[in-house]
């Protein structure tokens, strides 16, 4: 039975289960889905109550919630790589990691971008200033935490690092890394040099141009073109 992903290229979330996908080459079905298109969302919220992206839909089960996503396609379609491990203490801690990257980095981010959204006189400032301070100590706890693995958790890429790489990508847009972030800076460019990372990014760049901080956004992002120092 085919899967369907309905989704959206600039869409942080989406990009978590995006990288999920090609890391195992799963096949599937890519649906856009225009949120700021009232007829599509109606139409969307048909298949789940809440109209939120991305959903998944496999045959007649409709899958919401990006690490259920997730989980979900591991149990039924595995792939050569385990994205959540079969030591149950490994798991454990993919799951508390996935779960840190998405509440404490993917969740501030997101309300700051809310915020770019607005006119700017309409901003609310205590929640932009909030946000800031939530992803730098996300940032210190990921620094003193996550140790000098490869990955969020051990060796081997996962779930975790699924949900890392869309969060510190726009949040390092939002609220860069401070020099004292080295173990997190060289995560990021391990991050970043993923195929699969890599490949999310340049379906992005036709879109990148909506994005309310695009002029923020690193050069190197924005082609094919390598960093520059």
């Amino acid at each position: 039975m085919a899967l369907t992903l309905y989704s959206h290229p600039l869409s942080s979330y989406c990009w978590k289960v995006l990288i999920a996908l090609y890391e195992n080459g799963t096949p599937f079905d890519a649906r856009m889905v225009n949120l700021g298109d009232l007829e599509a969302k109606a139409a969307f919220k048909t298949l789940w109550p809440t109209a939120k992206i991305p959903l998944l839909e496999d045959g007649n089960e409709i899958v919401p919630e990006t690490s259920i996503m997730i989980e979900h396609i591991e149990q039924r379609y595995p792939g050569k790589l385990r994205l959540i491990p079969q030591d149950p203490p490994v798991q454990l801690s993919v799951r508390l990691w996935d779960r840190l990257f998405d509440l404490y980095v993917m969740a501030p981010m997101q309300r700051f971008i809310a915020q770019q959204l607005r006119p700017a006189a309409e901003r609310d400032l205590g929640i932009i200033g909030e946000s800031l301070t939530e992803l730098r100590n996300a940032y210190d706890m990921i620094e003193d935490r996550r140790g000098n693995h490869n990955w969020a958790v051990g060796e081997s890429f996962s779930m975790a690092d699924c949900a890392a790489a869309p969060a510190l990508f726009y949040a390092r847009i939002v609220a860069p890394f401070s020099s004292s972030h080295v173990n997190l800076a060289r995560y990021f460019d391990r991050l970043m040099a993923r195929p699969s990372v890599k490949r999310v990014i340049t379906e992005a760049r036709p879109y990148f141009q909506y994005f309310p901080l695009h002029d923020a956004i690193p050069a190197h992002f924005l082609s094919d073109a390598p960093e520059t120092a």
